[in-house]
C-alpha cells in the first residue's frame, strides 16, 4: 500500500531536475523502425490513455490556463448544522452543530514530461454538543505521472484519508471524484460520522510502442478500517488489491478501440471470518477524443468470480465455493469547458464490498455539472447512485442495499484569496442489517465555508 513516504519521494522526483532533456525532438536516424518512433515522439501524435484503464479520476474543475507550477497555502472554516451526527445510537436521529478548520498546502509542478500534484490537509473538528467525537482528520493525495521516455509513460495516484466525519473529506460532494474506470474504489457505505482510514492507490505505466498504438499496465489497491467497531454496527473492515493489462488502438485521431483483461482479490473481514473474492475479466473498450477535454467511453465483457466463504459458527459448517459468470459495463463522459464542467460515469462490475460482510454486484453512477455564473460566482450540482448486491451467499449479516447522495453549492470569490460557499448534502441509505445506518438512514447537511488561498507561482 502506497503510503505518506511514496508522497515525500515523488515530491523529491518532482523538485529534482529531469534526467531527461525537456526537448521532445528525436533525430531519425533513417531506420525505418526508428524513424517510426520517431513521428510518435512529436505531441500531437502521442496517443491518450482512455478512462476505462486510466485508473484515474477525471478533472472537475474548468478549462483553463495556468503558470506550470504552484505552491499552494489556505485554509478553511466550516460551520455545519447535520441532522444526524449519531446513527445507530437511539430511535431517532440527533443533531449537531460542527466547526471544522482545514489548512492546506499543495505543490504543483508541470513540466514537458512531468505532471505532478501533491497535497497535504489536516483537519480539525469540533461538536458543540456530541464532544466525543471530536478528532483531528488527516488528508493527503498524491497524482504524479512522468514520461520515463518518449514513449513510455508511469503514473501514480494515492489518496489517504483519516476522518471522523465523512463530510469533511476533500471532495465529498457526490460528483467532485468521478473515475471513468472499469475497477473503481467502492467507498459507498457511509457511516456519516464515525472513525475510519482508507487508502486508495493506482500505480500504472504506458507504452506507445507504434503511432497507433498503445499497451499498459496498472495495479489498483485499496484499504477501508474502522478503529472503533462499537461506532459502526453492522460495517466491517475491507481490502482489495488488482491489476489489469491492455491494448489500445487508435482508429483515428479521436476514435479509440482496446481490449482490457482485469484481476481483483476483495477481501471483507466480517465477525464470522474473512471472506474472499476473485475476479477475471476480459472487456473491449471505444473512446472518442473529439478535443483534450472532452471524452466519452464505452467498455463491457464477462466477468468470472470465485468466492470463499468462512465456515458458519457454530457448528463451522462450510459453505460452497460460489462461482458465477457475471456481465461486466460502464460507460463516461468528462466535459471541461471555459463556463461548464460536466462529468458523467456509470459502471455494473463486482466491487469491493465497502464496510458490507463480501464482494458486492455494483450498480453505481455518478454526476457533476459545474456552472461559471458570474465572473466571481460559480455553482455546482452532483448526484450519485450505488447499489451493492453482496455475492456471498449464506453468511449470517448479509444485507443488500442501495445509497442516494445529492449536493449542491454556491461558492462567491470575496477577492483575490478569499472566498465563501454555501452548500447542502442530502444522504439516503437502505441496509437493513446495518443499524448504524438502518436506525436513522437519512443524513442531512447545511454548512457555510469561508476559505482563504494563498498561491505562489514556482516559473513556468
Amino acid at each position: 500500500m502506497i503510503r505518506l513516504h511514496n508522497v515525500c519521494l515523488a515530491l523529491l522526483v518532482m523538485i529534482a531536475t529531469p534526467v531527461w532533456p525537456q526537448t521532445d525532438s528525436m533525430q531519425p536516424t533513417g531506420n525505418a523502425r526508428e524513424t517510426t518512433a520517431a513521428t510518435v515522439d512529436h505531441p500531437e501524435d502521442r496517443m491518450q490513455t482512455p478512462p476505462p484503464v486510466t485508473g484515474q479520476n477525471f478533472p472537475t474543475g474548468f478549462a483553463s490556463e495556468e503558470r506550470s507550477s504552484y505552491l499552494r497555502f489556505g485554509v478553511v472554516f466550516t460551520p455545519a448544522y447535520t441532522d444526524n451526527v449519531l446513527p445507530g445510537v437511539g430511535t431517532s436521529p440527533i443533531s449537531d452543530m460542527s466547526y471544522s478548520v482545514g489548512p492546506t498546502v499543495a505543490f504543483e509542478k508541470h513540466t514537458q514530461r512531468m505532471n505532478g500534484t501533491v497535497t497535504y490537509a489536516p483537519g480539525f473538528t469540533i461538536y458543540q454538543k456530541t464532544s466525543s467525537r471530536n478528532e483531528a482528520d488527516q488528508n493527503a493525495l498524491l497524482n504524479f505521472s512522468y514520461r520515463l521516455s518518449p514513449h513510455v509513460t508511469f503514473n501514480v495516484q494515492d489518496t489517504f484519508q483519516k476522518t471522523s466525519n465523512a463530510f469533511n473529506q476533500p471532495n465529498f460532494a457526490p460528483g467532485s471524484v468521478i473515475s471513468g474506470g472499469a475497477q473503481v474504489p467502492n467507498f459507498s457505505v457511509i457511516a456519516p460520522i464515525a472513525s475510519q482510514l482508507n487508502n486508495s492507490a493506482n500505480v500504472g505505466l504506458t507504452y506507445q510502442f507504434a503511432l497507433n498504438g498503445m499497451i499498459g499496465a496498472s495495479g489498483t489497491f485499496t484499504n477501508l478500517h474502522y478503529p472503533d467497531p462499537s461506532q459502526v454496527p453492522g460495517l466491517f473492515d475491507s481490502a482489495s488489491q488488482g491489476g489489469s493489462a491492455f491494448y489500445s488502438f487508435r482508429v483515428s485521431r479521436m476514435h479509440y478501440l482496446g481490449a482490457l483483461y482485469q484481476y481483483q482479490r476483495l477481501l471483507s473481514y466480517p465477525s464470522a471470518g474473512l471472506t474472499e473474492t476473485q475476479t477475471h475479466a476480459v472487456m473491449l473498450f471505444y473512446t472518442l477524443f473529439p478535443s483534450a477535454h472532452f471524452s466519452l467511453s464505452l467498455f463491457g465483457g464477462p466477468q468470472y468470480s470465485i468466492t470463499a466463504q468462512p465456515p458458519i459458527a457454530p457448528l463451522s459448517l462450510p459453505l460452497p465455493t460460489a462461482k458465477a459468470w457475471t456481465p461486466a459495463a460502464g460507460a463516461s463522459l468528462n466535459w471541461q469547458g471555459r463556463l461548464t464542467a460536466l462529468t458523467f460515469s456509470y459502471a455494473h462490475v463486482i466491487a469491493g464490498g465497502a464496510g458490507l460482510v463480501g464482494a458486492v454486484h455494483l450498480d453505481s453512477g455518478t454526476a457533476m455539472i459545474g456552472r461559471q455564473l458570474a465572473r466571481t460566482l460559480s455553482g455546482s450540482l452532483g448526484v450519485a447512485y450505488t447499489n451493492n448486491r453482496v455475492v456471498a451467499v449464506g453468511l449470517p449479516g448479509i444485507t443488500n442495499g442501495h445509497s442516494i447522495l445529492g449536493s449542491a453549492s454556491l461558492q462567491q470569490q470575496l477577492g483575490q484569496h478569499l472566498s465563501v460557499q454555501l452548500g447542502y448534502t442530502r444522504i439516503h441509505q437502505t441496509y437493513q442489517n446495518v443499524s448504524v445506518i438502518s436506525l436513522a438512514p437519512n443524513t442531512n447537511r447545511e454548512f457555510i465555508s469561508l476559505s482563504y488561498q494563498f498561491s505562489r507561482p514556482l516559473g513556468r
